[in-house]
């Protein structure tokens, strides 16, 4: 199920969307109170630094530094950040590969907020099965608790084949067994798990068994990067959401014949860019999705 942009509560002023989603139903933004363990996180992904086109975007230098100082400026902070994948774009050069780490990991140790959390995407990753994303930015994948909701970070990037592996669903399984029924979940991937346009490597080749895992557990939420643009689907209970990206956005799958980043539009300037605000309501296991631009500057 594909949920219409219909459902988004627009606020035109602020340049933001605003989505609230729970594992049973949709919800107006008004109706929610804050409770005493909410929070919030901001998911940014795909910042692709190393990035040359200008075609593309001019400012190709500057978008993860207008990410990073618009975090900065938030009133208040998020209690942590997400990097959903492709930090760096892609080299056969081993040395510019750690180079683009390095310098993008120097970028975001500009962030007020220093619980900063990272997983690899295929540009980071996909070469070398993750051996140079690990020496900056630590494990592919892994698993962290915060206020009650469990964080599950699934690597279906660093294997060629754009697989999770089997080793990797056996771990998956092993943690979900020390999780009840109605457990809080929230899961990072880069690629989606379900096929969105597997023609496009919009899909991961065992996805649907990270999928049968998870589908026991009530309230499971999944967040996304890879396809440089906002998408909303739902397996069963369990809501995909994907997340615009911060270089390039990209066409809407299948929309045309080739994938190719959409061109920079100069009456338009960071059209397409932007990051996300997500305020988890733990007691309802309900996500505010606040979706924010990239803006001149």
């Amino acid at each position: 199920m594909k949920i219409d942009r219909r459902d988004f509560l627009k606020l035109m002023g602020m340049g933001s969307a605003i989505l609230v989603l729970g594992p049973h139903s949709l919800a107006g933004a008004a109706t929610t109170k804050a409770g005493q363990d909410d929070f919030f996180f901001v998911q940014l992904s795909d910042t692709h630094w190393g990035f040359n086109g200008p075609q593309i975007n001019p400012d190709a230098t500057g978008t993860l530094k207008k990410a990073v100082a618009a975090v900065n400026s938030m009133k208040s902070q998020p209690d942590f950040v997400m990097f959903t994948g492709d930090i760096t774009h892609t080299t056969d050069d081993p040395k510019e590969r750690r180079k683009r780490l390095a310098e993008a990991r120097d970028i975001i140790r500009g962030l007020k907020v220093k619980n900063i959390k990272f997983m690899p995407g295929e540009h980071d990753a996909g070469l070398d099965n993750g051996e140079a994303f690990q020496e900056y930015f630590g494990k592919t994948h892994y698993t962290f608790e915060h206020k009650e909701v469990y964080f599950i970070v699934i690597d279906n990037v660093s294997d060629p084949t754009s697989s999770i592996t089997d080793t990797q669903l056996q771990w998956l399984s092993a943690e979900l067994k020390k999780l009840d029924k109605d457990s809080r979940i929230v899961v990072f991937t880069h690629r989606p798990l379900f096929d969105l346009y597997p023609n496009w490597d919009w899909w991961t080749r065992d996805g649907a068994k990270a999928v049968d895992l998870l589908m026991p557990y009530k309230n499971v939420t999944v967040f996304y990067g890879h396809i440089h643009q906002e998408h909303h689907h739902m397996t069963g209970h369990i809501a995909h959401h994907a997340a615009k990206g911060m270089m390039f956005p990209l066409p809407a799958p299948g929309s045309v014949p080739k994938r190719v980043p959409i061109p920079w539009d100069s009456a338009k300037p960071y059209s397409g860019l932007g990051y996300r605000r997500v305020e988890a309501k733990v007691e309802k296991a309900e996500y505010v999705l606040t979706e924010y631009p990239i803006k001149k500057g």
